[in-house]
């Protein structure tokens, strides 16, 4: 099969990817096309950078495609304009897509529509996929950017899309009643990376540490993360260590965590570096805020954290308890973090656990992940020869 892949992320994003990952499996056995974001005018303007064309081979299977077009900047107009100038970004987009796609000799391809809710909601008219699959594998509707059209155009692209996909049951039930073939796919993890068995250097800020080591990786972000309630651990548990290796915003750029003496920034590390971070800490966490953009997201480092045969806490969302909690700690109020950071403390040496978190994490891998939207496609086709 030949695959075109529309993306909110970049290829370029230095971070892990889901969408990233997802296209490099599916380029293990057909040809895909990624196309990255198209630069709109609003970025061109703060960047000061020109967009350049450029069809770039990743592997052999796998192509990258830089689009040389500016679009124009939709996303904050009033309806009456967003409609035929998103249109317009759309069309632009799709001549482009097009052009490649006879290059490359795809034909009767499936466009993959990664929560790319305004450069894809037209696509389907203007590159003529064979199958339209909608991938929501986060609540983006949730940030206040996507708010004025987000659902109106996800509920467009539900409805237009063939299949619909999603990476957790909170968010299948929320799409299934503009598109009753929705679908549940776990995410993958780099099991080749996250491998509990490989021999890790510690990382320089993890040396000389003498007490427990509680971890954290990922972006640190106001939306997801909850600053107050790390604040507050790390104050009543003074002799734990706590190291959050990521990005941070502005928000926690300029946190009184920065004023505790027992909290670590390493700030961002490359993604092949996380491991060694994860081997050495004693607990990992994932201490979210609760709300739409949380509930039903799918965290996909507690899978990097299990497959490292990690203890785990985690605040207790809809999918933490759908699909982790036989196997982390979970916790909502700062009492029943700090028990669960003690309990999950005495299990550091449990290597039966360890060997069950790491058992359960390998049912996790990207080949699984992709197998389903495998199976979504063949039984859409079984179902309307």
């Amino acid at each position: 099969m030949d695959f075109i892949i529309t993306s909110l992320q970049s290829w370029n994003i230095e971070i892990g990817s889901t969408i990233k990952n997802t296209a490099a499996e599916i380029a293990k056995e057909h040809r895909v096309l990624f196309v990255n974001p198209a630069m709109d005018i609003a970025t061109r303007l703060r960047s000061g950078k020109s967009p350049h064309h450029q069809l770039r081979p990743v592997s052999p299977n796998l192509w990258v495609l830089d689009l040389p077009c500016i679009l124009h900047s939709v996303g904050q107009l009033p309806f009456w304009l967003f409609r035929p100038l998103n249109r317009a970004n759309n069309r632009t987009i799709g001549k482009h897509i097009v052009r490649t796609v006879r290059q490359l000799g795809f034909h009767d391809y499936i466009h993959l529509i990664d929560t790319d809710l305004f450069r894809s909601l037209h696509l389907k008219e203007y590159i003529h996929p064979a199958l339209s699959i909608y991938y929501r594998r986060d609540y983006v509707i949730g940030v206040p950017y996507w708010r004025k059209h987000g659902m109106a155009c996800e509920k467009f692209l539900a409805q237009q899309s063939e299949i619909v996909l999603t990476n957790s049951s909170y968010f299948a039930h929320q799409l299934s009643p503009w598109n009753p073939n929705t679908r549940v796919i776990n995410t993958g993890v780099n099991l080749k990376l996250y491998d509990a068995s490989l021999q890790w250097e510690k990382p320089d800020e993890l040396q000389g540490f003498s007490a427990p080591v509680i971890g954290y990786t990922g972006a640190l972000l106001e939306s997801r993360l909850d600053g107050e309630l790390i604040y507050t651990l790390a104050q009543r548990m003074p002799r734990y260590h706590f190291v959050l290796v990521g990005p941070e915003d502005d928000y926690f750029r300029n946190h009184p965590l920065h004023t505790l003496e027992n909290v670590y920034f390493t700030g961002q590390k490359d993604v092949q570096d996380l491991p060694a971070y994860i081997h050495y800490f004693d607990v990992c966490i994932n201490p979210q805020k609760v709300n739409p953009i949380t509930e039903g997201n799918y965290p996909l480092k507690i899978d990097e954290y299990l497959a490292m045969g990690k203890p785990v806490v985690a605040t207790s969302t809809h999918t933490m308890r759908d699909i982790f909690a036989r196997h982390t700690h979970l916790a909502r109020s700062e009492k029943e973090w700090e028990d669960a950071l003690t309990t999950a403390l005495a299990e550091t040496q449990d290597t039966r656990l360890a060997k069950e978190r790491i058992a359960f994490a390998h049912t996790h891998s990207w080949a699984e992940s992709v197998k389903r939207i495998y199976q979504a496609i063949e039984e859409y086709k079984k179902q309307n020869v």
